[in-house]
């Protein structure tokens, strides 16, 4: 491989972050150069292993028909798409980071959400409502809950086969096989790349390096030091690559670390997935139907608030607490009553789970579980249920329990309906919060908040959106979000 001299902006990473970044770089002149350490069968980061959602403020079903314009009339009549304003949008990411979230980047994200996933399907990025995750029949009308109502055409893959034809289509050059492992620096401004492909390094001037190179979730080491004692056995979700590389060469130029650097979107995940993502397989090691069911430990107690809020808004940070448990283990149990809201996750082949006729042989059968605390906590439970308040999965219901030590607030079913069924879940780390700080252009700040003249940086190594946990579906659209701006800023930096 030789150098590129003529190179404008060099993106580091492949993803979806990467892409928007590319794109908004070349629609401002810029010739671009996007370096993918991975090989072309496992190319896009974590987008590539996402489900696809994607978050955004619209503010009725013609914003939704701008978007998707292949949805018939009687996908429109029968479904309830209700509104998402950016009001809405502001406060849940608010409300889900104990106000800890940057209020300009939130407040960014959030006003620039709707027209960005415009500009991506002006782009070739095709949408579809999520019809099977997100939305209940109530009354023979779908009816969307949590903000959260549209996944990219295809999944994570669709998403990211969708941006490489845009890249391809706009005469964007894509190296597969290409680690980049240093920054060029002159002690003032970011020049360039060293980089190693094929055991040659070499290094590619660039007048703009966007960073868009993961967070560093697929770092043992790196998770330990930051997440913390536990943390180097937690199950990585997605890809391999993303060890940190991008954050690391940022700081060793005197970037500025921002964010929760101890914090991670982590989730309920199949007890024997693998090391690592399993394209195969893709997200459906996850499991998100928690909420309608209990969630007990190798002790046989429940140790977290099932029905606290909707899925899209504890799903992030309940990995975390699984992780805390014994064994790094629990069981979520359901009845018959429930079965048929379990999402498709729940339906393929590789997934730990026992059912039996009766709750006292489904507890026997949990491997771990101490039997006789698990019959008692499901006692216990089922007793405290208020089965006088109506169940309703599209609404926040109120039916919870009561004089437990933690009451179920929302979608307390009493667990007493054979078949029972369980599943064994663990920590599945999606991607880390803590990265770097920029400022409103998209430029990457050092620890004096003075810009790095031609470093930007843009998706899951921007550091201070995320605190403990997040909206569902808010990563996507932050990538494309910020790597639009990272882009549009370097493409008009390199062309001045």
């Amino acid at each position: 491989m030789t150098s590129a001299t003529d190179v404008d902006v060099v993106v580091v990473g492949a993803g979806n972050a990467a892409c928007c970044a590319a794109l908004a770089a070349a629609e401002r002149g810029a010739k671009v150069l996007v370096l993918e350490r991975a090989p072309k069968n496992e190319a896009g980061g974590n987008s590539r292993f996402t489900a696809g959602a994607i978050r955004f403020a619209y503010s009725g079903v013609d914003d939704l028909t701008a978007l998707m314009p292949d949805l018939t009339e009687s996908e429109i009549e029968s479904t309830d798409f209700g509104t998402y304003t950016e009001e809405q949008f502001y406060e849940d990411m608010g409300r889900v980071t104990d106000y800890r979230t940057d209020p300009e980047l939130a407040h960014y994200l959030v006003s620039q959400s709707n027209q960005t996933v415009m500009w991506m399907q002006r782009n070739g990025v095709r949408f579809a409502p999520i019809w099977g995750r997100q939305a209940f029949k109530v009354d023979g009308k779908f009816k969307f809950w949590g903000g959260l109502t549209v996944e990219a055409w295809g999944g994570g893959e669709g998403l990211v086969d969708a941006l490489h034809g845009a890249l391809a289509n706009n005469g964007i050059e894509l190296r597969y096989d290409t680690t980049v492992q240093d920054l060029l620096f002159d002690g003032h401004t970011v020049t360039g790349v060293r980089v190693r492909h094929q055991d040659q390094i070499v290094e590619i001037p660039a007048k703009a390096v966007i960073l868009t190179a993961g967070g560093f979730q697929a770092n043992a080491e790196w998770r330990t030091r930051y997440l913390g004692p536990g943390w180097d056995l937690a199950k990585v979700r997605g890809t391999r690559f993303n060890t940190g590389d991008g954050i690391r060469m940022a700081l060793d130029v005197g970037a500025m670390p921002y964010g929760n650097w101890s914090g991670a979107h982590a989730v309920a995940w199949e007890y024997n997935a693998p090391e690592f993502g399993d394209l195969a397989v893709g997200d459906a090691f996850q499991k998100h139907s928690y909420p309608f069911g209990v969630v007990i430990n190798n002790n046989g107690e429940r140790f977290l608030d099932e029905g606290a809020d909707f899925r899209n808004y504890t799903y992030a940070k309940y990995g975390r607490e699984i992780l805390n448990q014994p064994d790094h283990s629990a069981w979520q149990l359901f009845d018959a009553k429930v079965d048929h809201l379990l999402r498709d996750e729940y339906r393929i082949k590789q997934v730990t789970k026992v059912q039996a006729d009766s709750i006292e042989e489904l507890c026997a059968r949990m491997e771990g579980v101490s039997t006789e605390a698990a019959l008692n906590t499901i006692a216990e439970y089922n007793a405290a249920v208020r089965t006088d308040i109506a169940f309703n999965p599209n609404v926040k219901d109120g039916r919870s329990t009561e004089g437990l030590r933690i009451n179920k607030t929302n979608w307390a079913n009493t667990i007493d309906e054979p078949p029972f069924q369980a599943y064994n879940v663990t920590c599945g780390l999606t991607f880390t919060f803590g990265g770097l700080r920029i400022d409103a252009h998209g430029q990457v700040l050092d620890t004096g908040l003075e810009e790095i003249p031609g470093l930007f940086a843009a998706g899951e190594l921007l550091g201070g959106l995320f605190y403990g946990n997040y909206p569902g579906g808010t990563g996507l659209m932050a990538g494309a979000v910020f790597g639009r701006l990272a882009g549009e800023s370097a493409g008009s930096a390199s062309a001045s």
